[in-house]
Order: structure tokens, then sequence, then C-alpha cells
């Protein structure tokens, strides 16, 4: 647990490959699956649903042979996570069909700023100008290159708005949830995948028959269409557990920014993989949109410096004489200030 809560670099740097190398390779086997000139698997609910089982089955399989360790979380909480989930997913499947992409991926942007505002306003979480000035840089350039037509409706911006609100608390209440209940990102998953993936089974092809009026039993399943809902299964359950483990790691206004990455490598990879333009403009945004993680990042570790930087100045100002007295009154054993360590 420990090594979770302080990880190497090493590790950090696989968490975010983890997930920008599952998360390109699901929306590639997903756009193969779910295109007309591919499989034409109009199911996408259904499809998450699919996602959660197989990762509630390796959370099963991972808890019966002693991999991870299983820890309480209230049921009555895990419910009202996957309902939040489960809400946010059918609310952006609804965004997308009511409205035009262009305002479907502005209402994807809009989540920094609104995860930005939810962890000031439940967390009291602040934010210095220059981590500011970034969010708004990687907004930019990702809307330079995504953002076309913008056609709303009064149905579809009621959609838009759920989505981006339910999308943002469940983000941030991954991470809450392994600091409430010192759990691990994939024990936490674990937990709540075999409740949204009930939920979306059930409820999934009643969502898809609203959404594009085409019924899960009629769809001829095929060979290549079943490989690849199974490669999009696989996938799903790296994507899924590297969101946990990134979240809980970071913080989900930096996995907001930094996984905007994504956008960036799907719009490359369509370009090779599937002949789709690439415009100067797009070309232009993505510039913007890596210049600005850059700066984010940048940002986010000088404020971890600063922040760091102030009990040791402070502890420099006393003498050795006062920090034994000063540890004496606090209850905690006296600090050698040559050694570093605690004295038992």
């Amino acid at each position: 647990m420990e090594a979770e809560k302080k990880p190497p670099a090493v590790s950090d740097v696989g968490a975010w490959a983890m997930n920008v190398v599952s998360s390109v390779g699901i929306i590639m086997a997903n756009k193969q699956l779910m295109s007309s000139s591919g499989y034409a698997f109009a199911f996408a609910t259904t499809l998450t649903g699919f996602h959660f089982t197989v990762t509630a089955l390796v959370g099963w399989i991972s808890n019966a042979t002693g991999y991870s360790v299983s820890k309480h979380v209230p049921l009555w909480e895990l419910v009202w996570f996957s309902l939040v989930a489960n809400t946010s997913i059918t609310g952006m499947n609804l965004s997308l069909m009511l409205n035009s992409v262009g305002f479907y991926q502005i209402s994807k942007l809009s989540m920094i700023p609104v995860v930005c505002l939810m962890e000031w306003v439940l967390n009291s979480k602040h934010y210095t100008t220059k981590v500011i000035s970034a969010v708004v840089v990687v907004a930019a350039g990702v809307g330079i290159c995504t953002v076309t037509d913008v056609q709303v409706n009064a149905k579809g911006f009621i959609c838009a708005c759920v989505a981006v609100f339910c999308t943002s608390l469940q983000q941030i209440t991954i991470g809450s949830f392994q600091k409430k209940y010192n759990i691990g990102s994939f024990e936490l998953l674990s937990k709540t995948a075999p409740i949204q993936a009930l939920s979306l089974i059930i409820l999934g092809p009643f969502v898809d028959y609203y959404l594009n009026g085409r019924s899960l039993l009629d769809y001829p399943f095929s060979g290549g269409a079943t490989f690849f809902i199974l490669l999009s299964c696989s996938l799903a359950v790296f994507c899924n557990m590297s969101q946990y483990l990134c979240i809980g790691r970071f913080s989900a206004t930096s996995f907001q920014v930094l996984g905007h990455m994504k956008t960036v490598c799907v719009l490359i990879l369509g370009w090779i993989l599937f002949d789709s333009a690439l415009t100067v403009k797009n070309i232009l945004g993505m510039l913007i949109a890596v210049m600005g993680m850059v700066v984010y990042s940048w940002a986010v570790e000088a404020e971890k410096k600063a922040t760091t930087a102030i009990p040791r100045n402070k502890s420099d100002m006393l003498d050795g004489e006062d920090v034994p007295l000063k540890a004496r009154v606090s209850g905690l054993p006296p600090v050698d200030l040559e050694e570093g360590e605690m004295k038992s």
C-alpha cells in the first residue's frame, strides 16, 4: 500500500503510458468495431457493460488467487458511485447523439474547469496562476484541433451538462475513496466493476435501442466482430485500471489535462491508419495542446517544490535545542537534525 502512496517515478510514467496506450488502443478497436465500414456494432452502452464484466472477472480472479486484498467499502457508497459513473456513460452517449460532434468535444473540454471548480469546492484545493494558464492553453489547443461544427439543442445541452457533472464527480470520487478507505486503485476497481457491469448489461440494450433503434438480439455476431469485442474488453481492463491508478496517484485535474495527450495520439493514428484528414489547423492545435501539457507538468512540479520547501525553511530557522522541545510538546519523538531520523 505504501508503494502506491509513494510510487517511484518509473511507475508514474508507466501508469500514464498504460492509460494512453490502452485508451488509444480501445478507441482504434472500437472504431473498427462500431463504424459502418467495419462491423457496425452500434451498441456503445452494452459494450461498456461487457468491458466492466471482464474487468470484474479479472478482479475476482485477482482476489481469489490472493494477488490483491479486499478491503471494506460501504455498499451504499459503491452503489452511489456506480450510479454516478453509469449516468456519466449514458449522458455522454446521449450528448453525442443529440448534439453535433463539435459541441460534444466542447463539453468534454469543459470537464477541465468543472473538475478544477469541484476540487476547489469539495477538497478546498487551490491552483496557482501558472497551473490555470497551462490548463487554458491545453483546452485551447485541443479545441482548435477537434472542434468543427457546433450545433446544440435543449435536450442535448441538458444531457451534456449531466454527463460533464457526473464524469467530473466520478473522477474526483475515485481519488477520495482511495484516501478515505486506504484502498488501492485495483482493489477499488474490483469492487465497483461488478455493480457497473450488472446494471449496464441489464439497462444497456434498452439505452442503445433508444439511441439507434436497433436491437442487440438482431445483430449478426461474426468471428471478426467477436474478436474486436474481446480485444476491446481486454484493453478496457488496462484502461480502467490505469484510470484509477493515475487519479489515485495524482489528481482528477492532472488526469484531465494530461489525458488530452490521448486526443493528440488518436488524431495522429487516425491519419496513419484510417486516412483521416490532418489539416494545418489540426497540427497547430496539437502543438499548442502539447505545449500546454509541458507547461502544466512544469507548473505542478514547481508548486510541489514550493510547498515542500516551506517546512524545510522553517526548520532551518530553529535552533538545535528548540527542536527536541517542540517535538516533546507535540508528543512526537525528538528529531536529530544531523541524521534526519526519529529517535525512539
